[in-house]
Parts: structure tokens; sequence; C-alpha cells
């Protein structure tokens, strides 16, 4: 590969702005294969898993790419996590969108466990602050109005977004998260203090429950 080319020469000279996504994964590969290479090996990885879906990969399904063992895969997996980790803390996300709440929640909505968040945000449904209010199978009692309205109060949150993921992968809404969505929003008309949805998330799907009738 002609040095004016290649990925780190590429960035210091012009700016990480200036690479594509292939160019980028491949500073972090830094070789490929005999028959690859590193920025068409890049680009395979992200056809293999296209968009986000990469984001849910675990080491074994990279180390299913040829060219790719367990210490680049370990690599890859170490980035991500550690851009989740600071995507998850930046100051102000705006949600309009079931979509938008869905792409927020990469981190969980492929987990083993069932975890419950919570969204409060602003006047203009800009998020103040993201919360995991409780992990496991959701019910009345792991999931209290206090535990989500409290934290509402103390960060001036107007108004809040619930969601869960469904391990299954099936994003309908049980009977349990209906009966639960309706205490909270009881307790939010009380407090004056808006529910706009509620998401049960999955790795490729959501659904929303409809809020009209409670």
């Amino acid at each position: 590969m002609a040095k004016v080319d290649r990925p780190r020469e590429k960035l210091a000279r012009y700016g990480v702005d200036k690479l594509s996504s292939a160019e980028l994964l491949a500073i972090l590969l830094r070789t490929g294969t005999k028959k690859l290479n590193v920025i068409k090996l890049a680009d395979k990885i992200l056809k293999t898993w296209p968009h986000d879906s990469i984001l849910s990969a675990e080491i074994k399904d990279l180390k299913s790419v040829h060219g790719i063992g367990e210490s680049k895969a370990c690599e890859i997996i170490a980035m991500l996590e550690l851009g989740r980790r600071l995507l998850r803390n930046k100051e102000s996300v705006l949600l309009l969108s079931p979509q938008d709440v869905w792409r927020e929640l990469r981190d969980i909505r492929n987990d083993r466990k069932e975890h419950f968040v919570v969204f409060f945000l602003d006047s203009r449904n800009q998020e103040i602050k993201r919360e995991i209010i409780s992990v496991g199978t959701l019910n009345e009692n792991l999931v209290h109005p206090r535990e989500v309205f409290e934290p509402a109060i103390k960060n001036n949150a107007a108004q809040i977004i619930i969601a869960h993921n469904h391990p299954s992968g099936d994003p309908e809404p049980s009977q349990s998260d209906i009966e639960v969505t309706r205490k909270l929003c009881h307790a939010g008309k009380i407090l004056d203090i808006q529910i706009l949805d509620h998401i049960v998330v999955s790795k490729d799907r959501w659904k929303s429950i409809d809020l009209a009738n409670f």
C-alpha cells in the first residue's frame, strides 16, 4: 500500500474525519492477511456486521473471520465498550422517537438480563440523565414508582421515557409490562411528570406501549 494511502499516515496528515470506517478499523487491526490487506479485512468485518450490529458482536463471533485472532478480537471488543461508555456519559441526547431510544440502548438491548432504564428529560426532550433502575425480571415489586420518580425530581426532569429490554428477542409487551406501565403513569400524573413512552427493545426490534388509555 502506498504510504499516502496508509490509514495512520492519512489520519496524521488530513485528520480523523477524512477516513472511512474501514480505514479507522484498519488502524486498530494493524495488519491484514496474505489475501486481504488490512483495509479490505476491515471492510469485510464491517460488511459482516453492517450498520451498528457490530456493537453486539462477541469475541467468538469476530474470531470466525479469517485473519482475526483472539488478540485482535479483544482489541475490537475493548474499543466498542469504550465507545459505549463514552456515549453513555455524553452531555445531551435529543430523544424524539422510539428508534432514538432503541439506538441509545445499544449496550443493553442484547443483554441476557432485563434492564429497566429511565431517561430523564428536560422540556425540549433532551436527556438530562439516564439511569438503570433495576436488573432482573420486570414486575411491580421490582420497579416501584419511588425508584423512578425520586431521581426525576432530583434531576428536575420535566418528563421521562421508560424502557427495558427483552432477552428473549421478542419486544412484545407482557401483561406485567403493561401493569407496571399503568402504575407508573398514574404516579406520574400525581407528580406532574409526564411519561412520554415506554419502549421494549430487543437486539434488532422495539415496541412502544400505547399510553393513551393509562
